[in-house]
């Protein structure tokens, strides 16, 4: 997925309290609505709430995602 749309929609989803779904290289999936998104080269990562869960964070690597959309 391009860099830029990713990092768009992931702004989007937070700014709207959306979740989205992220399909990762290995396979997996995360669901969850962002938290933050840090585009700092040293960091590229995005944080998600879980559904219900305001505590916890998934912390993903934005180079790990393959694709994404809202839900």
């Amino acid at each position: 997925m391009d860099p830029a749309a990713l990092v768009s929609l992931l702004s989007c989803a937070q700014n709207e309290l959306r979740p989205v779904r992220l399909r990762l290289r290995d396979g997996s999936e995360v669901v969850g609505t962002p938290a933050s998104v840090d585009t700092h080269p040293t960091a590229y990562e995005a944080f998600l709430h879980p559904a219900g869960d305001d505590e916890t964070e998934i912390g993903v690597s934005l180079s790990a995602v393959v694709s994404a959309e809202m839900i």
